[in-house]
């Protein structure tokens, strides 16, 4: 099941939920009333403001985090990139004999990087990308530790190359640890829990109305739904709707000023 026809069946799970659990609320409120309870709402507003509240606060701070995630992905696309170029420009200062071989390396490394990402959602093929450039990786250090020992080399070659290959090789170890910096499940669970219970209190408050505002429930849980809905969908940015994947265009152009 593809990840947004999952994120979908969720939030269209929550808003059907929601709008039963205003109903119930409705009828739970209504017999109160029947039964004599002329005053069935009042005295609970402090209630219906703490979970209201608590409800709009863990809203804001999952679509923080998950904006916040999400242009922090954006942002190491371009450090990767950065790092990459300016690595690949300092080949300049080994030997030029030695260059052509290193250049190619740098270029397949620069393919497998990009496949890692666009073979997404297959796990399995992204990996074995993953595998295929942090070979590579290795393969270009041992490279350039021979070029920098290689009779006739600048003294001060490696200076300013083995740091920018060594930036080059950790920003892939931070960009893959940030595609897992999603918040815990439980995060989610208490968000469509609070949801749920905010649907209850709103429906209980209806009983005021002897018919039912559709508009208003169905407004109510539409708008819901849809934020959780963006929520969850910015939180995966290779995998639904919002997506990094135009940050990518910078590797390839980055790609294709290095062919020879």
């Amino acid at each position: 099941m593809s990840h947004e026809l999952t994120v979908f069946l969720f939030t269209f799970g929550l808003f059907l939920g929601m709008l039963v659990f205003l109903e119930i609320g409705r009828r739970a409120g209504i017999r109160q009333m029947k039964e004599g309870s002329e005053t069935a709402g009042e005295g609970v507003g402090a209630v219906d403001g703490a979970i209201f509240g608590l409800l709009g606060l863990l809203l804001a701070f999952t679509f923080s985090g998950a904006s916040s995630r999400f242009d922090t992905r954006r942002q190491l696309i371009v450090e990767e990139t950065n790092d990459i170029g300016t690595a690949y420009l300092r080949l300049d200062l080994l030997p030029a004999d030695l260059q052509p071989a290193m250049r190619e390396s740098f270029r397949r490394y620069l393919d497998a990087r990009i496949e890692v990402y666009q073979k997404l959602p297959d796990i399995a093929a992204a990996k074995e990308s993953l595998a295929k450039a942090n070979e590579l990786q290795r393969q270009i250090w041992r490279q350039a530790i021979v070029a920098s020992r290689t009779e006739g080399a600048p003294p001060a070659g490696p200076i300013p190359l083995l740091p920018a290959l060594n930036g080059m090789i950790d920003i892939t170890t931070t960009r893959t640890m940030a595609t897992q910096m999603d918040p815990p499940t439980v995060v989610f669970v208490m968000l469509f829990g609070l949801a749920l219970a905010a649907s209850l209190l709103a429906g209980y408050g209806m009983t005021g109305s002897k018919v039912r505002r559709w508009f208003h429930m169905l407004g109510f849980a539409l708008v819901m739904a849809f934020a959780v809905y963006v929520i969850l969908d910015i939180e995966y940015p290779r995998l639904g709707l919002i997506r990094v994947d135009a940050f990518d265009q910078a590797l390839v152009d980055l790609h294709a000023s290095m062919n020879p």
